[in-house]
């Protein structure tokens, strides 16, 4: 049976107060959150391209890479391969400059784990087109939502999954998607990857509730937007 919670609709300084020492201990979670410069790069030594790693859908994503500068004055175009058809389908184009570096800007209209490339036309022998393509980055669009936290008060408590409630069970409430179902959460640069846990939440327009230790994980103190996509088969979905 679902916990029935009281919301925590604090102020950042209260909230952060009440937050535990540590989340290190994994209770169902996933691996620690990944910060830093988050950014998704590859190169092959003559084509490079790279991307910020996390965004959220509707927001711009800004492609930068170089080629070599023969291709200069060329049309580049960043595709991204669709998982049901197995296409590489282009996202935007723009022009090798000079020395060989380009800029493309896309405003991300897709959520979930999408494989990149860019690809560049050259003349071949005989003058036949020909394509050089990057090595492939990957880029995760999540989804916005509002989100909030819970666990104080239902310590002890087994959760509608049957999980133990803890200071330290990284996980998340969903109203529909199953028990144990991963999702990639995203909030102010930091990202992780936990499974839901238990049913919720219960606030009109409020999509997760995390627990205290996925909030601790990722910095969240208060009901706020977060960025979230389902995780299946080593891919990253839209979340429902």
């Amino acid at each position: 049976m679902a916990l029935r919670r009281f919301r925590h609709v604090l102020v950042p300084l209260l909230a952060a107060l009440a937050l535990p020492g540590s989340a290190s201990a994994q209770t169902g979670g996933a691996a620690a959150p990944t910060k830093g410069s988050g950014v998704a790069a590859a190169s092959d030594g003559s084509f490079s391209l790279s991307a910020r790693a996390g965004t959220l859908l509707g927001r711009t994503v800004r492609f930068r890479g170089t080629v070599p500068d023969a291709h200069a004055g060329r049309t580049v175009t960043i595709e991204r391969l669709d998982p049901l058809s197995a296409q590489w389908m282009p996202a935007v184009s723009t022009t090798v400059a000079g020395d060989g570096a380009f800029v493309a800007r896309w405003r991300s209209d897709q959520a979930g784990l999408l494989r990149v490339r860019a690809r560049v036309e050259q003349a071949g022998a005989g003058g036949a087109r020909a394509a050089a393509a990057s090595p492939e980055i990957a880029v995760t669009v999540y989804k916005p939502a509002t989100a909030t936290w819970y666990g104080p008060g239902f310590y002890g408590r087994r959760t509608a999954c049957g999980q133990k409630m803890t200071r330290s069970l990284l996980g998340v409430a969903h109203k529909k998607l199953p028990c144990g179902t991963r999702v990639a959460i995203l909030y102010k640069g930091a990202s992780i990857v936990v499974p839901v846990v238990d049913r919720g939440p219960f606030r009109k327009n409020t999509a997760w509730d995390l627990t205290i230790a996925t909030a601790r994980a990722v910095g969240f103190t208060y009901t706020d937007r977060i960025g979230a996509v389902r995780v299946r088969g080593g891919a990253a979905n839209r979340a429902r």
